[in-house]
Order: C-alpha cells, then sequence, then structure tokens
C-alpha cells in the first residue's frame, strides 16, 4: 500500500472509530488540547501530531500503533481525495471560483502584493441562527506575506 493510500485508509478508519464511539470532533479536539478544526484536519492526514497527541486519540479510538506512527509522520499536504464532487467542498471550490478574484483585489488594496499564508493561518467553523435558515461562517484567519524579490543573479553568484 502506498503512502496515500495508507493516509486515506487511517483517516476512513478513524471517521468510522469516532462515530461508532459516539465521539464528537470537538470532544477528540479538546482531549489533546488543539483547535478543532486544526485537529480534524490533521486526524484526516494534513498534519502531524505530536507522540503524546496521537497516542491519546490512539486511546480514545482504539488504534494500534502502525496508526499512532502515521499520525505522527509527516504528511504530503494537499493530497488524498479532493473532495471536488462532495457538495460541501464543491460550494468552496464555487465560492473562491467566484469571489477569488475579488477577495485578491481586496487584499492588494489593503495590503500590497502578497498573499495569505496557509501555513501560518487559523479556521473557525460558527453556526448562526437565522430566521432565514441558520448560517455557516468560515473564518480564515492567515498571516499576509508580501511578495520581495531580495536578490539578484549577481548577489547568488558571488
Amino acid at each position: 500500500m502506498t503512502y496515500n493510500a495508507a493516509r486515506l485508509q487511517l483517516a476512513a478508519t478513524i471517521r468510522l472509530a469516532r462515530a461508532a464511539k459516539g465521539l464528537t470532533w470537538t470532544k477528540i479536539a479538546d482531549a489533546i488540547g488543539r483547535d478543532r478544526v486544526w485537529t480534524v484536519a490533521a486526524l484526516l492526514g494534513q498534519h502531524p501530531l505530536s507522540g503524546s497527541d496521537a497516542s491519546t486519540v490512539a486511546a480514545l479510538l482504539d488504534l494500534d500503533d502502525d496508526a499512532v506512527a502515521m499520525l505522527r509522520s509527516t504528511p504530503y499536504r494537499g493530497t488524498g481525495v479532493s473532495g471536488s464532487s462532495d457538495p460541501a467542498i464543491y460550494r468552496f471550490h464555487e465560492a473562491l471560483s467566484l469571489y477569488g478574484p475579488a477577495l485578491k483585489e481586496l487584499i492588494a488594496e489593503e495590503f500590497g502584493d502578497g498573499i495569505m499564508s496557509a501555513v501560518n493561518f487559523r479556521m473557525s467553523v460558527q453556526r448562526r441562527p437565522d430566521p432565514q435558515g441558520d448560517r455557516v461562517i468560515v473564518t480564515f484567519d492567515g498571516k499576509f506575506l508580501d511578495y520581495t524579490w531580495n536578490n539578484t543573479e549577481q548577489e547568488v553568484m558571488s
């Protein structure tokens, strides 16, 4: 089995074990003292856990030593099933397709030429009651990184 296939299999095992034990993602995140969104991403294969965090999760979900080792390993981020056909994930793609250029322009106007980091990053998901149907609030909070050109070929070659 390839590394990515093993990661995907472990993610599926974690999802099933969580449901079978009646645990919420929030309860698992609280058990390791981590942010809920980060924890879910980590358990689905996008971040490595510390040894103690991986052991805590393994104890909660009855995972074996191989799972602990996989949870501790540095992942190949962004790999695996894209979920682009899943309606919830597709809507994020759609929203960024529609509003991404506007967001880029507004970031440039406010900060200058650069990007929002997805490495130095926080995210939250909240529910807001609304008479017309509850609202989903997703907040991306990333450090601004400006585009800079720090050297010339002459500096590199000397």
